[in-house]
């Protein structure tokens, strides 16, 4: 399929994409600038911000919640107002936040990652009705984090390990019930997953750093097919456009030679291209 670059700056750590259904606009991250952007109606914008930022959630059409290094912020997109809704490891500073989602319930699901990926710093959190409760721990770089569309499961990874679990959910409040199942096992052939998002007919997109592409599995976890890039440290696949049948995918430079530039000039860039599945609205986050 026919991939295109949106026209923005390479990203060094690009990550995050959250199509924002109410403005119709991606959002997204480089994490190692602190910066977030805004593509919408080709026009972009970018927030700058004093530590590293990771990942979003949308309040309403002013409003965001945003994943920093330190804390959980409502950010208002109208006036840049920003305030802290709860403390992230700000007691932890060589730990950032990395991936994240809203869920079905109104929460957001955050994880955590040692500035330097140190091994089992980081954890995985969920903020429900103004309280932050930690869920998983002993994780080295906690990923994919997203939920089937029927709501039963959450799937979360760590890309270190090289797998995806995925886990029940209680239905009244989407709490996690039951100890977590490996999904995918990408041990044997060498793939780290990174960011996922599901569609609408519970497949799963996962984007796998360092192999150029993001690959799609069954519900059963068995592999559906394969999307290729010209770049190699593909991080997160997002649905969006106005019949959600696009895939946005962020993409990193960093690490790579100047020689690997060479090779992948558009590594860093955020792509788009169209695909014969639908996926799911972000779940609004509630306060």
């Amino acid at each position: 399929m026919i991939k295109e670059c949106l026209p923005a700056d390479s990203c060094d750590l690009g990550e995050g994409p959250l199509w924002h259904p109410k403005l119709e606009a991606l959002f997204w991250f480089d994490i190692n600038a602190f910066k977030m952007y805004c593509w919408k109606d080709s026009e972009l914008k970018a927030w700058n911000f004093s530590e590293p930022v990771s990942a979003a959630g949308w309040i309403d059409k002013e409003n965001l919640i945003i994943a920093s290094a330190s804390s959980l912020i409502k950010l208002s997109l109208t006036s840049d107002k920003r305030t802290v809704l709860v403390d992230l490891e700000a007691d932890l500073p060589h730990t950032r936040s990395n991936d994240g989602r809203a869920d079905p319930w109104g929460g957001f699901w955050i994880g955590t990652m040692g500035l330097n990926a140190e091994k089992e710093a980081g954890s995985i959190y969920r903020f429900y009705k103004g309280e932050l409760e930690q869920l998983h721990q002993e994780l080295t770089i906690p990923n994919s984090i997203c939920f089937s569309p029927d709501k039963k499961f959450v799937y979360f990874a760590d890309t270190r390990q090289e797998k995806i679990w995925r886990q029940d959910l209680d239905q009244k409040n989407g709490w996690p019930i039951n100890e977590p199942i490996i999904f995918i096992d990408l041990k044997a052939q060498g793939l780290h997953p990174d960011g996922s998002v599901c569609d609408s007919e519970g497949f799963l997109w996962n984007a796998q750093y360092g192999a150029s592409r993001i690959a799609r599995y069954s519900p059963e976890g068995w592999l559906d097919r394969v999307e290729n890039f010209p770049a190699s440290q593909v991080t997160c696949p997002a649905f969006g456009g106005k019949s959600f049948d696009t895939i946005f995918v962020t993409t990193a430079s960093q690490t790579l030679s100047d020689e690997d530039l060479i090779v992948q000039p558009l590594a860093g860039k955020v792509f788009h291209f169209e695909v014969d599945a639908v996926g799911l609205a972000e779940y609004q986050v509630e306060l």
